[in-house]
């Protein structure tokens, strides 16, 4: 199994029947755990990515009624390399 993260960060508050929407779709095969940070708006979204890809999981919370305003980066852009010293 290899474990990944996606973020998405939504434009409302979800909606009764979204929440309970979006508690159905853990119920889904592949789908690990989901995690609402109200004060950010975001969802992070923890699968089986040997059982499901981020396009199907995107697909997925859309159906379920939440507005998606982006997807949110997982893993920070690399700083660059510090510059060696001359000599």
């Amino acid at each position: 199994m290899t474990t990944v993260e996606i973020q998405y960060r939504y434009a409302a508050a979800p909606t009764e029947q979204v929440a309970t929407a979006l508690a159905r779709a853990r119920d889904v095969y592949g789908i690990r755990q989901l995690s609402f940070d109200r004060q950010a708006r975001t969802l992070r979204i923890e699968f089986d990515a040997t059982r499901l890809n981020p396009a199907a999981v995107t697909k997925l919370v859309r159906e379920t009624g939440l507005e998606i305003e982006e997807d949110l980066p997982q893993i920070p852009a690399p700083a660059p390399p510090a510059a060696a010293p001359t000599a």
